[in-house]
């Protein structure tokens, strides 16, 4: 009996340290996230855009390193570069913290690197687009290293009954974050001559305060976090990320099903988020509408992706994960589409589009982050989730590119809008083709009931 009495209390206390670890590692989604709504999809993009044609010449031209560019592609190429620097970072990190165990550092490094360059935005006016360009880079850069720590504790935190909740609960953290300060967002900028500050100040106070947002919240995940010590050494070279990640990709032709699914999400993510750094940009270049109205309709798209995020989650449990993440982009497609024929100048059909990608956006990655879990094989969470997070943001780039060329041949923001519909029509008939059953059996993983 006094056995049994030990091990009933060993396992509460275990479910109570998990608790808490994943309360904290909410509180990341919750820090970030704020860089990505407020930052990356509302303000920089039309502020940026603003400040390379006030640096362009008469043709409408910046030219970066000699090279000329469309001012109004200039955000797109940034985006993409950005990714780009991401994709030789992120296999390094994800390596160093497969070898040491220490993650905690290595997540504290990237938030806070990240952090300084979105508070340095404060400094962005003027004609200096070359320091927006590069800040953004830095910036995004850092997330997305940032996010492979992150989202590599999953498996750690969660059993797999409980990582549909717990990766849908954070995304929930994370849209409620910055739904809560795109409304301080929307109070400064809409009424900052009673602040005494310009539209173009309360833009860079708006940029900054999302910096010094992701910096504190920061703490409490390195608070409650806990490293799980390797028997690895810390002294291999840099290479070795790049080594592993070639590694993995090795082993996973072993497992075709899990690699089809990768696959499938690097293209259809790529369409996500490209629509979430370009939708602004698109709104108020092409069809006119201001910065407070881009402001309310993100703030939609932030609370309705919190329902949205915990009701797929529900969707997924009664139907399955797949058919959910595959409904969702049915959705997709057909909000680009009709986002294509908005006429210039229409608010209310630019909210209604808005909600759409609202319900669908938290419950597509939170899912495809919870499938995946699934299909990992124990043991190897942190090496495959690293091949993860590339295909999250680390191939995320040619969304962005093809956004700008699209925008650089044409001159029309509309046409590449639309030519982001191939992302999400690919993205369905790949995953359509994984049967994800057999595919969790493959990786040597219980099946659950309904998947």
């Amino acid at each position: 009996m006094g056995s049994d009495t030990v091990r009933a209390g060993q396992a509460a206390d275990e479910t109570a340290q998990r608790r808490r670890e994943q309360h904290g590692w909410y509180f990341y989604d919750w820090a970030c996230s704020v860089y990505s709504t407020s930052v990356l999809t509302v303000f920089l993009g039309p502020y940026l855009t603003a400040v390379a044609e006030s640096a362009a010449d008469a043709d409408g031209f910046v030219h970066p390193l000699g090279i000329p560019v469309r001012a109004g592609s200039f955000f797109a190429y940034c985006v993409s570069a950005s990714v780009i620097v991401a994709i030789v970072l992120m296999p390094v990190a994800g390596a160093a913290a497969d070898r040491t165990g220490r993650r905690k550092p290595l997540l504290a490094a990237a938030a806070y690197v990240g952090a300084g360059a979105t508070t340095g935005l404060f400094f962005l006016d003027g004609h200096r687009y070359l320091l927006g360009g590069l800040l953004l880079v830095v910036a995004n850069a850092s997330v997305a290293v940032s996010m492979v720590l992150y989202n590599s504790y999953l498996p750690q935190i969660a059993p797999p009954e409980e990582r549909d909740a717990v990766s849908s609960r954070g995304w929930a953290f994370g849209y409620a974050a910055g739904s809560l300060v795109l409304v301080a967002n929307l109070a400064l900028f809409t009424a900052h001559d009673s602040f005494g500050v310009s539209e173009a100040m309360a833009v860079r106070i708006c940029l900054a305060s999302a910096g010094l947002w992701w910096g504190l919240f920061t703490l409490v995940p390195l608070k409650r976090l806990r490293d799980r010590r390797t028997t690895g050494t810390s002294t291999a070279p840099p290479v070795r990320g790049w080594r592993q990640l070639a590694s993995t990709v090795r082993d996973m032709r072993g497992k075709p099903l899990t690699l089809t699914f990768l696959l499938a999400y690097l293209v259809y993510n790529d369409g996500i988020q490209t629509v979430i750094s370009q939708a602004s940009v698109y709104g108020s270049r092409e069809l006119g509408l201001s910065q407070s109205t881009l402001i309310t309709a993100v703030l939609m798209v932030q609370v309705l992706a919190v329902a949205g995020a915990l009701g797929m989650g529900r969707l997924a449990r009664i139907y399955g994960a797949k058919r959910t993440i595959l409904g969702s982009l049915v959705a997709w497609t057909a909000t680009l589409a009709a986002g294509y024929f908005l006429p210039a100048g229409a608010p209310v059909w630019f909210f209604v589009l808005a909600a759409g990608i609202g319900l669908v956006l938290g419950g597509s990655q939170a899912l495809s982050r919870s499938l995946f879990s699934h299909l990992v094989p124990p043991g190897k969470e942190a090496e495959y989730f690293s091949a993860y997070e590339m295909s999250d943001r680390g191939m995320s780039w040619l969304g962005p590119l093809l956004f700008g060329i699209i925008y650089q041949l044409t001159g029309s923001y509309r046409d590449a809008i639309l030519s982001l519909v191939a992302f999400f029509v690919l993205g369905f008939v790949l995953l359509a083709r994984v049967p994800v059953r057999r595919a969790i059996a493959d990786a040597g993983n219980p099946v659950p009931g309904r998947i």
